[in-house]
């Protein structure tokens, strides 16, 4: 399966390069390109996901037609046909990878939801409760929650914006002081309800979300959700024949890729250390094999 790694269009003025996708400036919108590029630990890796770009585009398109009558989304179009003209000699790379959206005026945290305990939150939960704590962020959990256990309610924990290094977890009055209350108050309402709904719809395919995380932004006054959305890079999924509490769970994500990492010798600092081709074979496989399961394509 071919990869790309970077993309390279010199007509074509370039917005920003992230950590996986390459954006350009098309006037009012925005050509937003997803390469097979992968980040753990908040750093890009040397080796490309085969399939990983289309993934995550095919994804993001099924869930911003699934959720229109839960919010509005910056999405214009992925059809390269519909393309500006200057675009269609690049058909090739953008075809199935790519998609036209609107600019928005970028709110600057990371919107998350969790419905079960797991990752960063968990390993906070675990230190403060040596403090004789069962509380992080604002959020009493608890006593004998164990990992991975479902929560009594979905919650949403969010956390800062950063394009290069670390997004730290907030509590939401810091989150109030970061962006103000009501555009706080827009991203957790709005956070919650797209993941029951999206949570309750995945249940009937066997997966669960444990926790994913949104960007939103404004567009003509209007908040609409932006960036990719419940992809396996930005959200848990975990088999419900799996699932059991108290454990770390299987998943369709890059759980394979920060595993192998993690018994590294690594202080996660550039340089990124190569992934073994069993590793990237493992991850390009999960992540199309949850796309088959949610999407049926």
């Amino acid at each position: 399966m071919d990869t790309l790694m970077r993309t390279e269009m010199p007509d074509i003025k370039l917005f920003a390069r992230g950590k996986v996708r390459d954006v350009y400036d098309l006037k009012d919108k925005l050509l937003i390109v997803a390469t097979d590029r992968i980040s753990a630990f908040d750093w890009v890796l040397p080796d490309p996901i085969p399939g990983k770009g289309k993934v995550l585009t095919a994804m993001s398109l099924f869930w911003f037609d699934l959720l229109k009558d839960v919010t509005e989304n910056h999405l214009v179009t992925a059809n390269v046909d519909e393309y500006p003209e200057p675009l269609h000699k690049y058909r090739e790379m953008l075809d199935g990878r790519s998609m036209i959206v609107f600019k928005a005026e970028r709110v600057d945290c990371e919107c998350i939801v969790r419905g079960y305990i797991s990752g960063t939150m968990w390993r906070e939960l675990k230190a403060t409760r040596k403090a004789g704590s069962n509380s992080v962020h604002g959020f009493d959990f608890p006593a004998d929650l164990q990992e991975s256990q479902k929560l009594p309610e979905p919650i949403f924990t969010p956390s800062t914006k950063n394009d290069a290094g670390h997004d730290e977890n907030i509590s939401y009055d810091q989150l109030v002081k970061l962006i103000g209350a009501e555009t706080a108050a827009l991203c957790s309402e709005k956070s919650l309800a797209i993941y029951k709904t999206a949570g309750d719809y995945a249940l009937t395919k066997g997966i669960i979300i444990a926790d994913t995380k949104f960007e939103f932004g404004f567009k003509d006054g209007r908040f609409i959700l932006i960036d990719e959305v419940l992809s396996p890079d930005s959200s848990r999924f975990w088999p419900v024949d799996l699932y059991k509490a108290g454990r770390g769970q299987p998943s369709f994500d890059k759980q394979p890729i920060r595993d192998y990492l993690d018994k590294l010798d690594w202080n996660k600092r550039p340089p990124a250390p190569e992934l073994p081709e069993a590793v990237v074979k493992e991850s390009s496989e999960r992540y199309l094999k949850v796309q088959q399961l949610l999407t049926g394509k």
